[in-house]
């Protein structure tokens, strides 16, 4: 296990510190605007993100993935590579491996710009307002150990996106968007708050679905 970990480390090191290494204070509107502004074209992939938001990439990706998993139908969509995201952060990977596949989904530029500040739109505005609150505080819910149970808990949440059940993405997507936020931020109380909604959001995702089943069950038994 330790070269293991040895490995993905020397690995992540040859990858490159990106944007995020060269800003490592700056905030996640300032970080889009510069991706966007760094890539040409009319969309930009997964694997140029994980490349250029560097340490801060797991945070950052599961955000961006994190938000439109909301949306009805497309939680099964996004819901897939943020389970792999937080199993490889769970595994203590320091920057994203993402397979083809995943790497190749793209967002458009213009969408990432509408993040950047300057812009006028709802999104961008309450980005700000959050960026007013969440700022680096360094503490117990920031280190390797934390990290790993970040990972954990947003590979569970993304199960409870893919898995079918009425009203059980809401919760634990609202604090994994909460966990991710403090992530990217290097800010403990954040992600310490957004762990405990996100235990909280899969207690009761799980609840919901494990009551379906035995609804589904009993009216098998009742049946036949």
């Amino acid at each position: 296990m330790d070269s293991q970990h040895e490995h993905n480390r020397l690995a992540d090191d040859e990858a490159g510190p990106g944007l995020a290494a060269e800003h490592p204070g700056a905030p996640i509107s300032r970080l889009v605007a510069e991706v966007a502004a760094q890539c040409n074209g009319e969309r930009i992939t997964l694997g140029e993100m994980g490349e250029a938001f560097g340490d801060r990439a797991f945070g950052l990706l599961i955000l961006l993935l994190c938000l439109p998993g909301l949306l009805p139908g497309m939680a099964s969509v996004f819901g897939t590579p943020m389970l792999i995201l937080g199993v490889q952060m769970g595994l203590g990977f320091r920057k994203p491996k993402l397979p083809a596949f995943i790497a190749r989904q793209s967002l458009k530029r213009t969408d990432l710009l509408r993040l950047a500040p300057g812009s006028t739109t709802r999104v961008s505005r309450a980005i700000a307002k959050v960026e007013r609150w969440v700022r680096p505080r360094p503490g117990p819910f920031t280190n390797a150990t934390a990290d790993k149970v970040v990972g954990w808990l947003t590979a569970y949440a993304a199960l409870m996106l893919i898995l079918p059940g009425p009203g059980t993405n809401g919760p634990p997507a609202f604090g994994t968007i909460v966990m991710a936020l403090g992530v990217v931020e290097n800010d403990s109380k954040v992600v310490g708050i957004g762990m405990a909604l996100t235990m909280l959001g899969n207690v009761f995702a799980t609840a919901v679905l494990g009551a379906l089943l035995w609804f589904g069950m009993e009216a098998l038994h009742y049946f036949y």
